[in-house]
């Protein structure tokens, strides 16, 4: 059990941008040489995730890798990555998982670490085709093994969920996550449009909700709160790019998910992914809240990540992002997937520096595939 006072262990050991990664480990040694590094790097994950341990190595996760669980690689130095091979294995005696096991984001707290994911669980006496719940498991060691801390998922809201994130907040910590498409038409002039088109007969949408989990992250408390989900309105400056899939002809679906929240001076920053996570259209956009369950409101430079293939560039479906610092603390990166032309339909992992101005404008610099300096 994590105790109150761990939490408060926990919200001060954590990443100066609040409960972002990990723990940070000393400042970074730099060598006289610039260290220098290039997309994509030659990790091929979905939704990856990198952890700055408190042993001073930085830990990447994601989805894929293995049939039913995940892997990782560590790194020294953000550019030489070295596979661990399987850190957790799902479907295992006891398991509240059978299958489809996603999105992993991994906290070490109090020399624990921390995962929370996604699988199907195996409780579906209505046989649905998505049954996507959120698990937490537990490891001695960055690289595992992690061992499911129950047997069932951290909690049912009636709906399938992915892509859990936490945040500690003055004291409390708070579970987001995303409510899946499926079986969830929503109304809005995008679905009348798709129907006037004669493209689609109704449009599915997820949404990203919040609420407060327990300090032994077992159980949540109150209920789930709506933050963050497609715009209804044609007319919304949000609505061309979180609708792309759909104007497209590719998908009856406008998605909301993989957040990822952090605080920057006082106000909460929340990134989130729209489109569909195997089309080109896929891209990245922020809102930005005073209080861990909203209201947030969408950034007007949105999206700040997506495809660069109309302006000379080769890649695409860029998403799935989270945010950590360098050991030194001097810079501030987000890593997500993408694709090229070279890498086809495999998702291979990126990542590129993010900047907050003093409006408190978030920008990437990228998607990119040249040589940077770290």
């Amino acid at each position: 059990m994590i105790t109150k006072s761990i939490c408060r262990r926990l919200y001060m050991i954590l990443l100066p941008l609040s409960f972002l990664t990990g723990c940070t480990a000393g400042s970074e040694k730099r060598s006289s040489e610039p260290v220098t590094y290039s997309n994509p790097l030659p990790v091929a994950f979905g939704d990856p995730f990198i952890l700055s341990a408190s042993d001073g190595k930085y830990y990447m996760y994601g989805t894929g890798g293995t049939a039913k669980g995940f892997v990782a690689y560590s790194s020294d130095n953000l550019v030489d990555w070295q596979p661990e091979g399987e850190v957790y294995s799902g479907n295992q005696p006891g398991s509240w998982t059978v299958k489809n096991y996603w999105a992993p984001e991994v906290y070490e707290i109090d020399g624990k670490y921390y995962m929370f994911f996604s699988a199907d669980w195996k409780v579906n006496p209505d046989n649905e085709e998505e049954n996507f719940r959120i698990g937490v498991a537990m490891a001695d060691k960055p690289t595992g093994p992690f061992l499911e801390i129950s047997d069932k998922p951290l909690f049912d809201p009636g709906y399938p969920v992915i892509d859990a994130n936490i945040l500690q907040h003055k004291g409390k910590t708070y579970l987001y996550y995303s409510r899946c498409c499926y079986k969830h038409p929503v109304e809005s002039e995008v679905a009348q449009w798709a129907r006037d088109q004669n493209l689609f007969k109704e449009i599915e949408e997820s949404w990203v909700y919040g609420v407060e989990i327990s300090d032994d992250f077992t159980s949540i408390i109150g209920e789930p709160v709506l933050l963050l989900q497609p715009p209804t309105m044609m007319n919304d400056p949000q609505t061309e790019w979180e609708s792309r899939s759909v104007t497209a002809g590719e998908v009856n679906r406008r998605w909301t998910e993989g957040s990822f929240a952090f605080t920057y001076n006082d106000k909460i920053y929340m990134m989130y992914s729209a489109n569909f996570f195997g089309g080109e259209h896929y891209a990245v956009g922020y809102a930005v809240s005073g209080d861990p369950l909203g209201p947030f409101v969408k950034a007007a430079n949105n999206p700040v990540l997506e495809k660069n293939t109309g302006s000379g560039g080769e890649v695409t479906g860029t998403g799935h992002n989270m945010v950590f610092r360098s050991k030194d603390d001097q810079k501030m990166y987000t890593v997500y997937h993408g694709r090229t032309q070279k890498t086809g339909n495999k998702r291979v992992v990126f990542f590129d520096e993010v900047n907050i101005d003093e409006q408190g404008l978030l920008t990437v610099d990228g998607p990119s595939t040249t040589e940077k300096e770290l």
